[in-house]
């Protein structure tokens, strides 16, 4: 049994950020409704065909879930929309500011009606404020929050290569889906809460926003390094490639010193006493350590770093990644079914003693609208007509 079995999810659903949180709650063995626009469905399909043809975005994110195709236009859509939420125990709903409220599924009309429904809404700024109507996309979202103003190089700002507002407010609207199930446990009650992407961006923006409100500036934009730690980033080896390391304190700096450079006077300069001070003079730092690790190849430094106990990795590729011996030796590799034949998925990350995650196909657009229909009462001859009218 896994922990969410008998939670029934409906999730009005597209993009990145509602499907992830709802597929998080699918590994956990809910039963999650996907309502799909008929023909198209979610048009994140359409991102890229990469995966055999499919999506690669869709593919990370919709597997164990069920499709049913629903034109919301059309009334009877509305009515078996209304249908499965009342069945349900969590509504999802990531559609443009205010769309779901004009059709009639705003979550106080919802919680009115179902008392232990839990509903989640997901917008770009949340509701209230002058962005409240804005569109909001991820990268967007990080040049508003000030992601982008401090990643990057010194010359140039740079976004995060992966959707990490999407991903943020879909971290925080599962786990707020399941601080809802756990108090509906001990009241009986529902809730209704929601998620923006911005605001989830701006608690991950803590750092730099204390540092630049109480510093005076903004963390500078310092490329893979780190911008107030140091040293903490690539550096070259003498065979050309680069090492990552991380000095964290300052007996790692003294080990660091004495067992990978093999120069502890560096401890004694005044230039590179403190954290501060090596920040400060972080260029001529960068020249000295370069300097000494030129003398090896990239695999004797790494030797060097473990040995003196100083953090450390090699930068792969994600082709590299892919292959991660980790990954492997962890058993963390799955196949999931789909339209164009079984395709390999990443066990998710919670791993708990007696629990393998389900790991279900991903859905066709529409591929579960005639089971649960009949679900719901619904004939074949009703079916066929509700597809003649294109409701679904």
């Amino acid at each position: 049994m896994l922990p969410l079995d008998g939670i029934t999810v409906v999730s009005l659903e597209q993009a990145v950020a509602a499907p992830f949180a709802a597929r998080q709650l699918a590994d956990l063995g809910a039963r999650v409704i996907k309502i799909e626009r008929p023909g198209s469905g979610d048009f994140a399909r359409a991102y890229d065909t990469t995966v055999n043809g499919l999506c690669s975005h869709f593919v990370w994110l919709n597997r164990s879930k069920e499709s049913i195709s629903l034109d919301l236009k059309h009334a009877e859509a509305q009515t078996i929309l209304a249908q499965l939420v009342a069945g349900s125990d969590v509504f999802i709903q990531n559609l443009a500011p205010g769309a779901a409220d004009r059709l009639g599924f705003s979550s106080a009309t919802l919680r009115e009606r179902h008392p232990r429904l839990i509903t989640c809404t997901i917008s770009g700024y949340g509701t209230g404020g002058s962005y409240q109507d804005k569109k909001a996309y991820d990268l967007l979202v990080q040049a508003e929050s000030g992601v982008i103003s401090i990643t990057g190089t010194p010359e140039s700002p740079a976004k995060v290569a992966i959707s990490i507002a999407d991903i943020a407010a879909g971290m925080y609207a599962y786990t707020g889906i399941l601080t809802a199930l756990f108090q509906r446990e001990r009241t009986g009650e529902g809730a209704a809460f929601e998620v923006s992407l911005f605001e989830a961006l701006a608690e991950w923006m803590g750092f730099p926003a204390y540092y630049a409100g109480y510093g005076g500036k903004a963390p500078a934009r310092s490329g893979a390094s780190h911008a107030t730690i140091m040293p903490y980033g690539p550096f070259d080896t003498g065979d050309g490639k680069s090492i990552f390391l991380a000095v964290q304190n300052e007996r790692e700096w003294v080990s660091f010193c004495a067992n990978v450079l093999e120069q502890p006077e560096l401890t004694s300069d005044p230039r590179f006493s403190t954290n501060a001070a090596r920040v400060e003079h972080r260029d001529a730092l960068h020249q000295v350590i370069e300097a000494a690790l030129s003398r090896f190849d990239v695999n004797q430094v790494e030797q060097r770093l473990e040995t003196a106990g100083i953090a450390n990795s090699q930068m792969r590729t994600v082709e590299d990644f892919l292959a991660h011996p980790q990954l492997k030796e962890r058993n963390r590799w799955r196949e999931v079914g789909s339209a164009v034949g079984p395709l390999w998925a990443l066990r998710p990350p919670v791993t708990m003693d007696g629990v393998e995650p389900r790991m279900d196909p991903i859905p066709a657009v529409g591929e579960h609208t005639n089971a649960i229909l009949a679900e719901l009462g619904y004939s074949a001859a009703a079916v066929a007509g509700l597809r003649r009218q294109g409701a679904i």
